[in-house]
């Protein structure tokens, strides 16, 4: 069934709330290089196109890109993450501070910082991607040193995400200390890897999107019905309370206490959908965290995923231009 309408009022409401959230964020952060040209001639070397180069940008992404946008919705974020002792960390932390997220990185000398380089086209056509990361699990002493920031910032924060894209951070131990600081007075959020499953017993809520949920119910999920069991059995293998099933264009399937039911896509139009599920769960969290109910918060991040995706790369959604959407399609 279509989950229950949210007024503007309402919205209104819970958004003006954002900045007395705080938000942390625990887990892979990563640097996104974008190299940008036009491509006009195929290289008689190879099969392959030749791009001119035109310019270059970087944005941060994973566990960062949910805490930039944690940020841009008006909330306080801090960010734990793994980074190498490399540039690519030095810029992981200059962009943080500039995005408004307190950065507590923990340096590991035998890592690079993850960073994924694109080769896009004038068009935002992507031709290659190369990516630099290590992706094996941190060592006990690196693990020690975050279990250690998660104890010193989960006592001033209103809600917990751990975004888990497994380059090493997301442990068994990493996430049962983040259970263990949250207790029962604040939400702890994940953004899951199916690998990692088993770990995140105790969360509040998870979002797997539909892939996800498919190989982790071990059934194909084509219908509202089968989402409905897909996120149950979810639930039952994750051993978490909540579960919000993002589904690209066939929108969203929440399976909550609180209600259970679908979204439709909210997208108006798809640009790069790079990043959406980052939205969701930072706009979950802060939204759970300004006093919104699992039904509310999840209409309002699905809202914000329909924005995300129109824009490319890893981008964030502002309250102002997600409140602008919410009363242009009230009821919703």
């Amino acid at each position: 069934m279509l989950l229950p309408a949210l007024t503007p009022e309402r919205a209104r409401r819970i958004t003006s709330a954002a900045s007395t959230a705080h938000v942390l964020v625990v887990g892979d952060a990563m640097i996104d290089k974008f190299i940008v040209g036009r491509v006009t001639r195929i290289s008689p070397e190879a099969p392959v196109p030749v791009v001119a180069f035109d310019h270059e940008m970087f944005r941060i992404g994973g566990a960062a890109n949910v805490a930039n946008n944690i940020a841009a919705l008006g909330a306080r974020a801090t960010l734990i993450a793994v980074t190498g002792m490399d540039d690519a960390a030095a810029m992981l932390t200059r962009a943080c501070r500039e995005a408004g997220i307190a950065p507590s990185l923990v340096g590991d000398p035998s890592r690079v910082t993850t960073t994924k380089v694109r080769i896009v086209t004038d068009r935002n056509q992507q031709v290659a991607r190369i990516d630099y990361e290590a992706d094996a699990d941190i060592a006990d002493e690196i693990e020690q040193r975050v279990m250690t920031e998660i104890e010193t910032h989960a006592a001033r924060a209103s809600a917990i995400v751990i975004s888990d894209y497994l380059k090493g951070c997301i442990t068994r131990t990493v996430v049962r200390a983040v259970v263990a600081a949250a207790g029962s007075r604040i939400p702890v959020l994940v953004d899951p890897k199916i690998p990692h499953i088993e770990y995140y017993a105790g969360a509040t809520v998870v979002t797997p999107n539909h892939h996800e949920a498919e190989v982790a119910a071990h059934r194909r999920i084509r219908s509202q019905d089968d989402a409905r069991v897909g996120a149950r059995r979810f639930r039952e293998r994750a051993q978490c309370d909540n579960v919000l099933m993002t589904r690209g264009d066939q929108g969203m399937w929440l399976l909550s206490e609180g209600g259970e039911g679908y979204l439709p896509s909210a997208a108006r139009e798809v640009a790069d959908v790079t990043g959406a599920g980052d939205t969701v769960i930072a706009t979950m969290a802060v939204m759970l965290a300004a006093g919104a109910s699992m039904v509310e918060a999840a209409r309002l991040a699905n809202e914000a995923a329909g924005l995300s995706v129109a824009k490319f790369g890893p981008a964030t959604v502002s309250s102002a231009e997600l409140l602008r959407v919410v009363e242009a399609a009230a009821p919703i």
